[in-house]
């Protein structure tokens, strides 16, 4: 065994298949300590997110447990507390998978300096999206792709690197550093009583989130491409909230799906969100210009009342409302409803398109930067491969598409269910 620890810089990758920075420790069979930083990032996540994240990191920490690790939680300026952790240990090296968020190049590059000034190397491995880096699917003319289908194509003619195998056993250093109290970070704080709705839902850790990919793939994946637009029906993976924090990596899922019944339409959505970090690795500002600068003169409304009914789920359009319902009683929403409620935000409402993704950065246990903004200006308008700006979903022609019979409207507004608690009846549907 090495003498020298190495710390794994966990940020939003909580699991132990197709993990690169924990392989790359147990192959050295060095003493591995995995550590979880509560820095502004994580603080300025909004309410769903952040208890999600909560969740997250407490069933990883009990996973570790279970095989004689730890995970080390801190608060404070991230670059400073892993310098600070790995100069407590004795660390040869940290390790993390990167990001492609903006925000999260710049921190990295403030450890990495931080690191250097100690004679600790820091490594970063790909691991959060398929390709190594962002922009490794590139145009002939090696710039980023603006179009979607095009990008789709070259994704899948591209070489996926097959996903690690699980490590089984982590070394642990000769003792542990001190780690604070994650009851005391009270990340939950923000739900209030939307946590106790919302909790039976989800399906937390790795463990579930292959377990949910198994189910899936066995059960529904050949229908996935005929049923995957009808909210009422479970025809998709449900797998969004455990992608996002990294419970399950997209190659895990790229590799049991490819070459199956179905698969291809599975794989299509996955690529959307590897499209949406292409993109915001490549265009920062997407979460907040206006990614065509011809719509920068628009004249959006800002927040305004009609926003907050949509906000609460109450307009009186029953589509609309029973999506916005959805997410408060299941932290997700369909992606149907998704594009129908951003239409009316901003097609029918003229709301400026942040108001709404502000809204589900605040509500979404699947909160994605890049994939909530790609769909935001996208249904707007304004972003790239959009839908045309003249473009409206018609939220009454698209529930008799989508939702014939009303059921999925019944399931989430009560008072179309003879005054019954909405969502009663979906306990079973969204386990």
């Amino acid at each position: 065994m090495s003498s020298a620890p190495i710390v794994v810089w966990l940020r939003r990758d909580f699991r132990l298949q197709d993990h690169p920075a924990f392989s790359h420790a147990a192959k050295l069979n060095s003493p591995v300590v995995p550590l979880f930083v509560r820095d502004e990032t994580a603080d300025s996540l909004g309410a769903a997110p952040k208890w999600r994240l909560s969740l997250a990191l407490r069933c990883f920490a009990e996973r570790l447990r279970g095989m004689g690790s730890e995970l080390i939680l801190r608060s404070g300026n991230a670059a400073e507390v892993v310098a600070a952790v790995a100069r407590e240990v004795g660390a040869a090296e940290v390790c993390a998978i990167g990001e492609e968020h903006p925000t999260a190049n710049a921190r990295d590059a403030q450890a990495e300096k931080s690191l250097r000034a100690l004679g600790v190397r820091f490594r970063i491995f790909a691991g959060r999206i398929l390709p190594p880096r962002p922009d490794s699917i590139c145009t002939g003319e090696g710039g980023p792709y603006r179009v979607f289908t095009p990008y789709w194509k070259a994704l899948r003619a591209a070489e996926i690197p097959a996903p690690l195998p699980e490590v089984g056993s982590l070394a642990a250093p000769e003792s542990w550093p001190r780690s604070e109290n994650m009851d005391d970070w009270k990340m939950e704080s923000g739900m209030n009583r939307g946590a106790a709705v919302v909790l039976p839902r989800l399906r937390v850790g790795e463990e579930s989130a292959r377990l949910r990919l198994n189910e899936f793939l066995a059960q529904r994946v050949a229908e996935y491409g005929r049923r995957r637009d009808f909210p009422a029906t479970a025809g998709v993976s449900g797998l969004s909230d455990n992608l996002a924090w990294g419970e399950i990596s997209p190659r895990v899922i790229w590799d049991a799906a490819r070459g199956i019944e179905g698969g291809d339409d599975f794989l299509r959505q996955l690529a959307w969100r590897e499209f949406a970090c292409h993109l915001l690795f490549h265009f920062p500002g997407m979460e907040s210009e206006s990614w065509r600068g011809e719509w920068d003169s628009f004249p959006w409304r800002g927040d305004n009342e009609d926003a907050e009914r949509w906000r609460r789920g109450v307009t009186g359009v029953e589509m609309v409302d029973a999506a916005m319902r959805e997410m408060f009683v299941a932290g997700v929403m369909h992606n149907r409803g998704r594009m129908i409620v951003a239409s009316y935000l901003c097609k029918h409402l003229l709301t400026d398109w942040r108001v709404g993704l502000r809204w589900f950065a605040e509500c979404l246990t699947d909160w994605d930067a890049a994939n909530n903004a790609l769909g935001w200006q996208w249904v707007a308008g304004c972003g790239p491969d959009a839908a045309p700006y003249f473009r409206i979903f018609n939220p009454e022609l698209q529930a008799k598409r989508f939702d014939a019979d009303g059921a999925y409207r019944r399931r989430f507004v009560a008072e179309l269910s003879g005054g019954a608690k909405a969502g009663t009846d979906a306990l079973d549907y969204f386990r």
